[in-house]
């Protein structure tokens, strides 16, 4: 059984009440929705819902306005994109409490959906104010819980709401939290991470927690250069966090004790100056020149790690190789994506990504679709690596 009950466990809902929590905070440029793909993941569950008979009403929130509102924040920016992808009419409502929602209630029959207004407009949302919640909770006689991308916030419609009314998760939800059981919490073995990112700094917590938890480390990115300064190869003017070597080397020992084999390139791609098809050299990693900066892992690396994602049967992955966004530093991350790929593609590999540069680096590759699970969540998606419990998540158990 699962640990949370979902949209299969909620019974009868005709003409009953639901509140929705989805994550609609896509990108914009003005009042433009430049990536839809938050409102795609939304229409599942509040299609289901609808077709139940419910009321639907949508809380989310956008951006990070002061109290008390901000225009270019509403979701009434998002409310004709989401008609459009659910094909059928929402009605948008100027408030996620008080007069404007209990007016809309008065007008709104079963099946019907209702995009609230953004829930931080209230400083009560993210101080998770127990008044604010029971504001919430008046409108609805459900809790169903759609967005794991907020699910590391303990805020009043991610955690509170949880408390007060039956509470599920929705579709996107479920699908996101069994694709992250079978990555990390009951993977089949051997397991491999691809961990990449500019600095140590900023994965410390993923990585101490993964060496207990992977068979296989693969550590890429400008944090790779720490760990290979570490081992004593000079790194040049590449980015290094020469003041964390000595946590490089803690990682190193705490990887032994476990068991875990951490992997770092032995060929690298150089160039003197960061910009877009520069002149480039591949070299072994210890022919790095002082003038020269590490940008991407070379092609005998990329060979190697294929072979070692071969011999795996669960991979959890979240950063780039190298600078991905820069031409020709992509090629590392778009071949060792392509070949988890295929081996998703025969089945002999369950491969779960996240994170927004990797979301953005498969969809370079061309291969996104074809990973088991791609999460667009950022910090939520993180959180779980570090193995730290999610607030939106453990309300729901």
């Amino acid at each position: 059984m699962k640990a949370f009950r979902t949209l299969d466990d909620i019974g009868d809902v005709r003409g009953k009440r639901v509140l929705v929590r989805e994550d609609l905070n896509a990108p914009m440029d003005g009042a433009k929705i430049t990536d839809d793909s938050r409102l795609r993941a939304a229409v599942p569950t509040l299609a289901e819902l609808s077709d139940a008979g419910a009321i639907v009403l949508v809380l989310t929130h956008i951006g990070r306005p002061r109290p008390g509102g901000d225009p270019r924040l509403s979701t009434a920016l998002m409310c004709n994109r989401l008609a459009s992808l659910l094909g059928r009419e929402v009605m948008f409502v100027s408030d996620c409490i008080g007069d404007s929602v209990a007016s809309a209630l008065a007008l709104l029959q079963p099946g019907a959906i209702a995009l609230l207004e953004n829930t931080r407009f209230h400083a009560g949302e993210e101080a998770n104010d127990p008044a604010f919640v029971d504001e919430l909770a008046k409108s609805g006689d459900f809790y169903v819980n759609d967005a794991f991308s907020a699910a590391h916030r303990a805020h009043a419609s991610t955690e509170g709401l949880a408390h007060k009314l039956p509470a599920f998760a929705g579709r996107a939800m479920e699908a996101e939290l069994d694709a992250l059981e079978k990555a990390l919490g009951k993977p089949e073995h051997p397991v491999a991470a691809v961990v990449g990112g500019a600095k140590v700094s900023t994965k410390l917590a993923v990585l101490e927690h993964l060496v207990k938890q992977v068979d296989h480390l693969i550590i890429g990115g400008g944090m790779a250069n720490t760990f290979l300064a570490a081992r004593g190869v000079d790194v040049g003017k590449s980015l290094c966090e020469h003041d964390l070597i000595d946590t490089a080397n803690r990682i190193f020992d705490a990887a032994d004790a476990a068991g875990c084999t951490v992997h770092l390139p032995y060929d690298v791609v150089v160039a003197k100056e960061f910009c877009t098809n520069p002149p480039i050299r591949t070299i072994n990693v210890h022919e790095v020149a002082p003038d020269e900066m590490i940008l991407d892992i070379g092609p005998a690396a990329v060979e190697a790690l294929g072979d070692v994602l071969k011999n795996c049967r669960t991979l959890v992955w979240n950063g780039p190789l190298g600078a991905f966004e820069t031409p020709p530093f992509d090629t590392a991350t778009v071949a060792l994506a392509c070949t988890a790929a295929a081996l998703t593609r025969d089945g002999s590999l369950v491969s779960v990504a996240g994170g927004g540069d990797t979301v953005a680096a498969l969809n370079q590759a061309g291969c996104a679709d074809e990973f088991t699970f791609v999460s667009s969540a950022g910090g939520a998606f993180l959180e779980w690596m570090e193995g730290r419990e999610l607030p939106g998540v453990a309300a729901l158990t």
